[in-house]
């Protein structure tokens, strides 16, 4: 969802430049600054931005440059006058010296210089105004798609190592109920006079060996896998749902280590975390 875009237009005499920095957000979040003289046109720029960039948080900056004859400044003369008649009448009941230039003094108290508001600009003026924007939304849609392709790039390289490491567990899941067998024996043996069913031995080795069984899991989190490069490579804005289905990945990978009894097992579930996270930190970028 980062980007950033410009644009500038003329207009007569007028320089016109808008600004546009987008970053993520759950929602759009929008914050736009136009001048005063495109007040009426604010909900039409905000249709704009908003359907173009669907999501994220966006400042959109506007600005003139130039020689504008409807608007500007005006000076008080009024509240100037009053100003100097009430510094005057106390710097003299205080006994104080008068300012040696009124001027600048007056100039820089409140209200003595004020913007005009009223002027609005033309049908014509608008129209270029709302072309530089458009022309600097584009901008930022061009930038979030050259960030977009290098996400896919990134997104398919980290899942497909998750698979490749899931598939790498097999040898280990294959090997260990007979360890589990072993162990267990081996333990039974070291006790003297023991005299057990090995029926029900048996049976509680099923039962032992079903608990830690993640056959389940692995289809699973294969499943999900799949699902987030279909997902990624549909078109429209899936970001959420991308988190979400990391989310499930992110649960079957954790369920799949709890019932890791073996080191080798648990190494690769931690690899598979570490390509996970990386995913997880990325997919907040996604639109």
């Amino acid at each position: 969802m980062t980007g950033y875009g410009n644009a500038v237009a003329t207009y007569q005499e007028m320089t016109v430049h808008v600004e546009i920095k987008t970053l993520n957000s759950k929602a759009m979040d929008l914050s736009l600054r136009l001048p005063s003289r495109y007040r009426e046109h604010e909900m039409e720029a905000r249709a704009l931005v908003t359907e173009a960039l669907v999501r994220g948080k966006a400042d959109v900056v506007v600005w003139l440059e130039g020689n504008s004859t409807d608007e500007g400044v005006v000076v008080n003369e009024t509240q100037m006058r009053t100003y100097h008649e009430q510094i005057s009448r106390i710097a003299t009941d205080l006994q104080l010296p008068q300012p040696a230039d009124w001027v600048p003094l007056l100039l820089h108290m409140p209200d003595v210089v004020q913007k005009n508001d009223t002027a609005t600009a033309t049908d014509d003026e608008w129209k270029a105004v709302r072309g530089a924007l458009q022309q600097a939304l584009q901008s930022v849609t061009d930038f979030r798609r050259q960030e977009g392709e290098a996400l896919t790039a990134m997104f398919t390289e980290k899942i497909n190592n998750i698979s490749r490491l899931l598939q790498s567990i097999a040898p280990y899941e294959a090997s260990r109920t007979e360890k589990i067998r072993a162990r267990i024996e081996e333990a039974l043996a070291n006790i003297a006079a023991t005299d057990y069913d090995h029926n029900r031995l048996e049976q509680e080795l099923i039962y032992y060996i079903e608990k830690l069984d993640i056959s389940e899991e692995k289809q699973r989190l294969s499943n999900h896998l799949q699902y987030f490069l279909k997902t990624m490579n549909e078109p429209g804005p899936h970001g959420k749902k991308l988190g979400f289905i990391s989310q499930e990945m992110g649960r079957e990978i954790n369920t799949t280590g709890s019932k890791s009894n073996q080191a080798e097992m648990q190494n690769i579930v931690v690899q598979m975390k570490d390509e996970l996270e990386q995913i997880k930190e990325q997919v907040l970028n996604v639109l």
